[in-house]
């Protein structure tokens, strides 16, 4: 899959941001239908965070996702059980890396799109145009679950 670039990811926003609750619902009900094993296992985190909060911020980072896929004209193959189950060791073992160094190109590395590790980092890291912003805790858990994510549904070998 190409390398995901700054329009894309804008034109992804623009059109989660304006959704309500409704179409949220509406258009992860018909992501979540082309991507049922990477849904459920990235939602999985809340519940093995015991982080209850985590869930909806996942839920919208998935359609903000799959939408990047479609600006990109990109068409990612269903991501079956057995793949993340194969996935998850190298996994586990890039994040420990990672939070041992804190090199970010050891992230942009491995998923192969640094322009979605980056805006991940602003994400996270900036407040919301209310002045909300993330626990520490809840962003930390959000970066994981979102390079979970990046990596499979944009990188999968």
């Amino acid at each position: 899959m190409k390398q995901i670039g700054q329009s894309e990811i804008e034109k992804a926003c623009e059109i989660i941001d304006a959704l309500d609750d409704d179409g949220i619902e509406k258009i992860c009900e018909k992501h979540v239908s082309k991507q049922p094993y990477l849904f459920d296992y990235i939602l999985s985190a809340s519940v093995e965070y015991n982080n209850p909060e985590l869930e909806g911020i996942i839920i919208y980072y998935f359609c903000l996702f799959m939408e990047i896929c479609l600006s990109s004209n990109e068409q990612s193959k269903i991501i079956k059980e057995q793949e993340i189950i194969d996935f998850e060791e190298d996994f586990l073992t890039i994040i420990k890396e990672y939070f041992n160094s804190e090199n970010i190109e050891l992230l942009e590395e491995y998923t192969d799109q640094p322009e979605l590790i980056q805006f991940m980092i602003i994400e996270i890291s900036t407040p919301d145009d209310d002045g909300t912003q993330l626990d520490d805790e809840t962003a930390i858990q959000l970066f994981i679950s979102s390079i979970a994510t990046i990596k499979l549904l944009f990188n999968f070998n």
